[in-house]
């Protein structure tokens, strides 16, 4: 018996896992000590009422004989789907219900989704990225490249047309650095796609923080159908990430070598995925609904707001930093020119704030640090005002 040997090619724990590892060390050995967390990305806000309504409706339905759902469809209730397809539209762009899977989330199907691909394929991933990306791809055994997202190219990286790659990851607005892509440089990577055969796996899980001119689904950008997989999430959008709900988009013309990746995706998910339960995917419905756009739209307003307070305290610090404006995240250049896991010793230390050191991304988040737009108000601001009292 042997085991997958690419495991050993990972490090060894997964940064969030580090984070609160070091985080759970220092409130056991100082408990009068009041931590805030900005570190992960999780919500705090609770579901929108009119979500919780419809959950609390679908599982009523299960308790009677006459409404009892068992498996539901691998691909997710037709309802919701035809939800998802009324708000891409909302947005002006044209994605069909039968083009689109419902999931337990974009993590998992951005982990999922290599199974329809050959191992030999190469993948680019920008630098720093979501380690998921890259985590998901070293236990396939892939070979990676990078392409390094910074400073000088306001953490947008470009194509480079001297690179060959076959599966390109893409987020925005980018977790972690918050850069969003605008019209034309989503173009760019379309065009790569096509003239290179590569497919583009685009996570637009925080699409709803887009607040300017940008692209809310690769979608909108002209050839993305024969090019791209969007990958979407519930989680930030309307606070499902204790709930687990998300969706995948697979155009029906977007082919390679010789297999239509719809199918081959259902086919996949016909072995491995036994669909969302009933309940989950009614109140996935209902954040689609006009009431409901108008309630979780509330709840991101919160957060705007939150991004808004810290950035504002960034700017009075004369710090760097991109993200807050299109995104719930802050990515900000570590002062002093610190280290960004001292930058994390230092501010759980001296402001018992928690945030999430870049390098932990990739290579090119040395020197880096993220923050989150996701607590409460009143620990938002105690934070910031701690930050600015230690860096002032």
């Amino acid at each position: 018996m042997k085991i997958n040997r690419n495991f050993d090619n990972l490090v060894p724990n997964y940064l969030f896992a580090d984070v609160a590892r070091k985080t759970a060390e220092y409130a056991a050995a100082n408990p009068d000590k009041k931590i805030i967390r900005l570190g992960i990305g999780d919500v705090t806000l609770p579901l929108a009422p009119v979500v919780v309504e419809a959950m609390k409706q679908g599982a009523e339905e299960l308790a009677h004989k006459e409404t009892f759902k068992g498996y539901p469809e691998y691909e997710g209730y037709d309802f919701l789907r035809e939800a998802i397809s009324g708000y891409y539209k909302s947005f002006g762009v044209s994605v069909s219900p039968d083009e689109i899977f419902v999931s337990d989330g974009a993590k998992s199907d951005c982990g999922n989704i290599g199974d329809i691909f050959s191992q030999d394929n190469t993948v680019l991933v920008t630098d720093p990225v979501y380690p998921v990306y890259v985590d998901s791809n070293i236990m396939a055994g892939r070979k990676i490249i990078y392409t390094a997202c910074n400073e000088q190219n306001g953490f947008s990286a470009m194509p480079d047309e001297s690179v060959k790659a076959d599966i390109i990851f893409l987020c925005s607005p980018n977790n972690p650095t918050g850069a969003a892509f605008t019209f034309g440089q989503l173009k760019a990577w379309v065009d790569y796609a096509n003239k290179n055969d590569a497919v583009i796996l685009y996570d637009a899980a925080y699409e709803a923080f887009i607040t300017e001119d940008l692209p809310r689904s690769i979608y909108a950008i002209e050839g993305a159908r024969t090019c791209a997989i969007e990958l979407c999430s519930l989680s930030k959008t309307a606070g499902f990430t204790g709930t687990r709900c998300g969706y995948t988009v697979i155009p029906k013309e977007l082919e390679r070598d010789g297999h239509n990746l719809y199918a081959t995706w259902y086919r996949r998910q016909a072995t491995k995925f036994n669909g969302v339960s009933y309940p989950v995917q009614c109140a996935a419905a209902a954040v689609f609904s006009e009431e409901g756009q108008r309630q979780i739209r509330e709840n991101i307003a919160y957060y705007q707001e939150n991004a808004r307070i810290i950035a504002s305290a960034l700017d009075e610090l004369g710090i760097y930093y991109t993200g807050g404006k299109n995104s719930p995240y802050i990515w900000l250049k570590c002062p002093n020119g610190m280290g960004s896991w001292e930058f994390f010793d230092l501010l759980l230390k001296e402001a018992n704030v928690v945030g999430t050191p870049g390098e932990g991304f990739g290579e090119n988040g040395a020197g880096y640090f993220r923050l989150t737009s996701f607590g409460d108000r009143e620990s938002t601001v105690e934070a910031v005002e701690r930050i600015k009292k230690l860096l002032s």
